[in-house]
């Protein structure tokens, strides 16, 4: 029975809810990303067939290896899931225990379930007998806000029902994304740790990643803001260059994005949605700002080929390290 790859050398993409979509796995994969997991999907939703369920669940043969994240409170809709994703081929799995957006803690799912460690086991426990043993892993946050994280007597009792390997983002619930990840909280949880570890947290790019690695012993990296910013981050991390991706390279890669969309994303949103992904690949160009805003409002492919043309003479912004501009844009959020 085959495992999903985890090590130094094998980074991962995370899931991104509304973003870690099909066309985005694949350019993250030719960029070297190593595994991929899916947005987070409904358990409930996929058992009462939701088509925008249905949606998120989009492969095909060269999106893998893949891990299916689930998320959900009730362990009996993780039962029939579980049954439906295995009799379609799906292999990897995981649970989101780590979501802090309100609308999902208020139905008691994502990060609500490390407040109910009895269920929490439950269904890591029918996540782990369905799957079969290393392939369903749980994503986890340090607690909801406790003085002493949770995180590392939960870890223990998902081991012992099952966990295949644990992902951290050091930071706890209420954070959100404020502040910055305590990635010592990492290396304590390796240490004590009979599963892998995988990190997650403030990994803007390759240089962060290899920081983390070193600093904590964690068995791999799983690259999200980094990632969605810049999904070259992967060939980075692998071939060590730290230096900001430059204008002809993001070209490359909006052109790229652009092509992977048209085959396998909606037609009819296409367009909208490199609208809303271009901006975020120019952040670290000179004359990011009028690229931003050039992109944002495109209403043809013809005039968004003129702003990759653009980006392709555009030079990168002083500065060297392009983590900086992300965690602006992202302190604060929730």
């Amino acid at each position: 029975m085959s495992l999903p790859p985890i090590g130094p050398g094998l980074p991962w993409l995370a899931p991104l809810a509304g973003y870690s979509d099909l066309p985005f796995r694949l350019l993250c994969r030719e960029y070297g990303a190593a595994c991929a997991v899916t947005e987070m999907v409904s358990a409930k939703g996929l058992v009462f067939h939701s088509h925008g369920t249905r949606d998120l669940l989009n492969t095909l043969p060269g999106d893998a290896p893949l891990v299916v994240q689930l998320f959900g409170c009730e362990p009996e809709m993780f039962e029939r899931a579980m049954d439906h994703l295995l009799e379609h081929g799906y292999e990897y799995f995981d649970l989101n225990c780590g979501c802090s957006v309100p609308k999902v803690v208020k139905a008691g799912c994502g990060s609500a379930l490390m407040r109910e460690p009895a269920l929490l086991r439950e269904i890591v426990r029918v996540m782990a007998a369905k799957a079969g043993p290393g392939r369903a892993g749980v994503k986890l946050r340090l607690g909801w806000g406790e003085p002493e994280p949770l995180v590392f007597e939960l870890a223990r009792a998902l081991e012992d029902e099952g966990a295949g390997w644990l992902t951290l983002h050091p930071r706890h619930a209420r954070q959100g994304y404020s502040g910055t990840a305590a990635w010592e909280h990492l290396a304590r949880l390796k240490a004590q740790s009979r599963v892998p570890v995988m990190a997650s947290g403030d990994l803007f790019n390759a240089y962060d990643a290899r920081r983390c690695l070193d600093a904590t012993g964690v068995d791999g990296v799983m690259f999200a803001r980094g990632a969605l910013y810049d999904p070259a981050v992967f060939r980075h991390f692998l071939s060590g260059t730290l230096a900001a991706p430059s204008g002809p390279e993001i070209a490359r890669l909006v052109r790229r994005h652009a092509e992977l969309i048209r085959v396998h994303g909606r037609p009819e949103k296409s367009l909208l949605r490199m609208r809303s992904i271009v901006p975020r690949y120019v952040r670290g160009l000179l004359g990011a700002r009028a690229l931003r805003q050039e992109a944002s409002s495109c209403t043809s492919w013809e005039r968004l080929e003129e702003i990759v043309e653009a980006i392709a003479a555009s030079a990168s912004a002083p500065g060297g390290l392009h983590g900086a501009h992300i965690r602006e844009e992202w302190d604060g959020r929730s």
